[in-house]
């Protein structure tokens, strides 16, 4: 499975940045994909996830209410939504890919992963 995120930029605190992971594999629709951000200093965080096969979707807490993931699995694409940036959501944005029935925030459960995209919140 290889994955390519887009959509990453500068915005100003309170907008909004739609990022998109492109999947090669057909079989993407039975894969869970994980969204993941990491800020310069810190550890990688979990932002949000949804399963291809139960369905399932999960947010941090940090993001609940502001982003939501979708899935296209015809153009097989996965798409974060996100709304009322701040500049704590600053960071490299990666999507990931495991083939499992449930939805994890847990990164090392992910065998697949995307080279990332900047997201930069500031005025």
């Amino acid at each position: 499975l290889q994955l390519v995120e887009s959509g990453g930029g500068l915005v100003q605190p309170g907008g909004s940045l739609r990022l998109s992971c492109a999947a090669s594999e057909t079989d993407k629709d039975y894969y869970t994909i994980g969204w993941f951000r990491q800020a310069p200093g810190k550890e990688r965080e979990g932002v949000s996830c949804s399963s291809g096969i139960d369905g399932s979707q999960k947010y941090a807490d940090s993001v609940k209410g502001r982003f939501t993931t979708s899935r296209d699995d015809a153009k097989k694409m996965v798409y974060l939504q996100m709304d009322n940036l701040n500049p704590e959501d600053t960071g490299v944005y990666s999507c990931a890919g495991i083939l499992r029935v449930d939805c994890t925030l847990r990164a090392p459960e992910y065998a697949f992963w995307g080279l990332g995209t900047q997201v930069t919140v500031s005025s």
